[in-house]
C-alpha cells in the first residue's frame, strides 16, 4: 500500500526513482538538490541560495503528499563542505526550526551535479 508522489512544482527525478513515496502514514522523500523545477538547472553558487531552493523543492513534495514542514520527523542533510554548516543551518532553521525533527548531517565527497547540499526527509502524513 504505497503511493508514488510526483509534484509538478518540484524537479523531475533525474534517474529511475520517484520524488517520494508514501507508505501508510509516512512520507519518504528522495534527496532533493537545488534544481529549478522548470529548467532543471542548478540554482545558486552558495550554500544558502542552494539550500533555500532545496527546501522549496521539498515543500512542493511535502504539500503534494498532504504533509508539511510541521510534520517532518527526520531530516538527513548532505553537505559538500562542513565549513558551510553554519550557513546551511540558517536556512534549515527557517524551514524546520520550529518542528525540530531528528537530524543527521554529513560531509560527503561529492553530490550530484556538484551541488553544495542535498536533503531528504521523512514526514508524517496526517
Amino acid at each position: 500500500m504505497k503511493k508514488v508522489i510526483d509534484s509538478p512544482k518540484a524537479p523531475k527525478a533525474v534517474g529511475p526513482y520517484s520524488q517520494a513515496q508514501v507508505f501508510k502514514d509516512l512520507l519518504f522523500t528522495s534527496g532533493q538538490i537545488p534544481l529549478d523545477p522548470d529548467s532543471g538547472a542548478v540554482v545558486g553558487n552558495d550554500v544558502k541560495t542552494q539550500a533555500q531552493r532545496v527546501f522549496e523543492n521539498l515543500r512542493a513534495v511535502l504539500e503534494e503528499a498532504g504533509a508539511s514542514f510541521d510534520t517532518v520527523i527526520k531530516a538527513t542533510c548532505y553537505l559538500d563542505n562542513m565549513e558551510d554548516f553554519a550557513a546551511f543551518n540558517e536556512i534549515y532553521a527557517h524551514y524546520l526550526g520550529e518542528s525540530l525533527p531528528a537530524r543527521s548531517c554529513f560531509e560527503v565527497a561529492r553530490l550530484p551535479k556538484d551541488v553544495l547540499c542535498e536533503v531528504e526527509l521523512i514526514a508524517y502524513v496526517p
